[in-house]
């Protein structure tokens, strides 16, 4: 009996020596599928990638762009635009990890519609002597000392929260013209009245953009799209009719050499820095058009400073990161889950390739003038908080956090680990229990 009761405890000991040293080695397999869960997917990270380059380029460009002329002007080191560049950077940078995490939570359709109420409250406010900054004879702007505010901006992000949530809840509408469009025309049509007031087409145009982006996505017949597509063309034509500065900026994009000393000035100066720097740029920091020459170098131009610089090399380089943003956003719009969710990741990647579209397009010459910053790059507080905030809201459709619920009492998915230990725990106590019987007797 003692033999027996020996070579029980031996064999009950090297089984629990085995289950204890398979426990790592289970353990390590079960870590295993949770870190690849924890992976980002790949739009995730190459939209982070692609947006702190362009952040990072930006911030090179601004100080070459800007510093100079703020030396020759007298207005301190030349580091003052740089500096604000980096203030703001930084906050759009909070924004965006903040919204990578909760944005859908946070933009709900309350906060959507209270943005669009206090984006109406404030666009109308900037039009008003006294309130708006006038800067250029185009009142867009709030000034608080050297920091301004641009209220069109946050429009632009509040209209397409706006038309993503109405199209992903209304998806039989896109039957009729009526009641798909109008509903849209409502809220945009007064917007971009009012920052076509300032005036502003640049950002009209952005935000027409992609509205018809999310229209497309939304499933619109192309019939439907033909006829937006001829009303919007001859608002645009009576506009730039009723204007006599976008006649003139029309007449001058047509032939700018024409006007090279006055409304087409900026346009020639443009194309004369993308000529000087050939194919790899005359060397960082030594344009010269940017010193005496090219108006906003800091801002809408900047894209001549990087082709007088940096060459065709470098402007290649700036459209390949956009490329890359282009990639992962519709990418995230097709992975994504939830009408709603894919909706918003093709508005708000539209609305960033629209942006830089259109500033590229100008800047060689395709397109008109029309004032729009390059984003991420381009010296625009404002419109960088924002570009920043629509990169955390795809970050945050691209990587959702859904969380995973574990089934209680099924043997069949628990860890090995804990199947042994319960079998060891039951086989003890039935030991316990006949013992404790056995010894009266």
């Amino acid at each position: 009996m003692a033999g027996a009761a020996a070579g029980a405890r031996r064999s009950a000991t090297a089984k629990r020596g085995s289950g204890s040293a398979s426990a790592p080695a289970s353990a390590s397999k079960a870590a295993r599928p949770q870190a690849r869960a924890a992976t980002p997917p790949l739009e995730h990270r190459i939209l982070i990638t692609a947006t702190l380059c362009l952040l990072a380029f930006g911030a090179v460009m601004v100080y070459s762009a800007s510093s100079p002329r703020d030396l020759l002007s007298g207005s301190g080191s030349g580091t003052a635009s740089f500096l604000r560049y980096l203030v703001f950077g930084a906050i759009g940078l909070i924004a965006m990890h903040v919204l990578s995490r909760r944005g859908l939570a946070i933009f709900n359709q309350r906060l959507v519609t209270l943005m669009l109420l206090g984006s109406f409250g404030l666009l109308v406010l900037v039009l008003v002597p006294g309130f708006g900054v006038q800067v250029n004879g185009a009142r867009r702007w709030f000034a608080a000392g050297p920091i301004q505010f641009q209220p069109s901006e946050v429009m632009k992000l509040a209209i397409v929260l706006y038309v993503a949530r109405f199209l992903a809840d209304h998806p039989k509408r896109m039957r009729s013209f009526k009641q798909a469009v109008v509903p849209i025309l409502m809220v945009a049509g007064p917007a971009c009245l009012l920052i076509v007031v300032e005036p502003d087409l640049g950002t009209t145009l952005v935000i027409v953009f992609a509205i018809t982006a999310l229209l497309v996505a939304g499933g619109i017949p192309m019939r439907y799209l033909g006829l937006l597509a001829l009303i919007g063309g001859a608002l645009v034509l009576v506009m730039v009719v009723a204007q006599p500065y976008q006649r003139a900026r029309l007449t001058s994009f047509l032939n700018p050499w024409s006007s090279k000393s006055t409304a087409g000035f900026q346009a020639v100066q443009g194309q004369i820095a993308l000529g000087s720097g050939g194919l790899f740029g005359v060397g960082l920091g030594r344009s010269v058009q940017k010193v005496f020459y090219l108006p906003e170098a800091q801002t809408d131009f900047i894209l001549a400073v990087i082709g007088e610089e940096l060459g065709v090399i470098g402007i290649f380089g700036v459209v390949c990161l956009y490329g890359m943003i282009a990639y992962a956003g519709l990418r995230t719009a097709r992975r994504a889950a939830g009408r709603y969710a894919k909706l918003l990741a093709t508005g708000l990647t539209s609305l960033i390739l629209c942006q830089g579209i259109l500033n590229i397009f100008v800047v060689l010459g395709l397109a008109p003038l029309t004032g729009v910053p390059l984003p991420f790059i381009s010296y625009a507080p404002t419109n960088l908080c924002i570009m920043l905030a629509c990169v955390g809201l795809l970050l945050n459709i691209a990587s959702p956090d859904t969380p995973r619920l574990k089934v209680v009492g099924d043997s069949r998915r628990e860890p090995a680990e804990d199947r042994d230990r319960r079998r060891r725990d039951r086989r003890s106590r039935r030991s316990g229990a006949g013992g404790r019987g056995r010894t009266p007797r």
